[in-house]
């Protein structure tokens, strides 16, 4: 069982994100979460998925494939925190990853296929930490955050962002 954490397990900006996460289990939510979204992002056709609700916001490619670019990173931090491994890690700038990637030319249902396979890595990932693991922390973007942390944030984000693909391209 991996709880929410402390506040000062993680930078202030992210309890934007660990804040909107329900529950007192991260291995859970993160399941309900992908069987949530999963059905909802299937229901969205291909011409649909290059929509932006306001010139210069990212369509709806853009947006999975940052959730899936985000989660990657964040899941490979907690990794290397929860191997105790000492290094710090430098920040993302999340425009630049968005803009290089390209995602309005990938097919959309191989952007949610990648969300899926990336979000059943993170369960994984995190299923498999111990306790200890859990609450390891390291450096990264010059601030320390804790394995859990990471995970809670994983799963907020997620939670901020369909959250905004509801409420503002639908």
């Amino acid at each position: 069982m991996i709880q929410p954490p402390e506040a000062v397990e993680h930078l202030p900006y992210y309890s934007r994100y660990v804040d909107l996460v329900p529950g007192r289990d991260l291995t859970p939510t993160l399941e309900k979460q992908i069987d949530d979204t999963l059905p909802f992002l299937r229901s969205i056709s291909a011409e649909k998925s290059l929509h932006r609700y306001a010139p210069g916001k990212w369509s709806i490619k853009e947006m999975i494939g940052h959730l899936s670019d985000t989660e990657r990173i964040f899941a490979y931090r907690a990794l290397r925190f929860a191997r105790n491994d000492p290094k710090p890690i430098t920040g993302f700038d999340q425009d630049p990853y968005v803009e290089a990637a390209g995602f309005d030319t990938y097919p959309w249902t191989d952007l949610v296929d990648e969300f899926e396979h990336v979000r059943r890595s993170t369960i994984l990932l995190f299923r498999g930490l111990t306790p200890e693991a859990a609450m390891r922390s390291g450096t990264a973007s010059d601030a320390s955050v804790t394995v859990r942390a990471l995970g809670y944030i994983i799963a907020g984000h997620e939670l901020h962002h369909v959250g905004i693909l509801r409420e503002r391209y639908f």
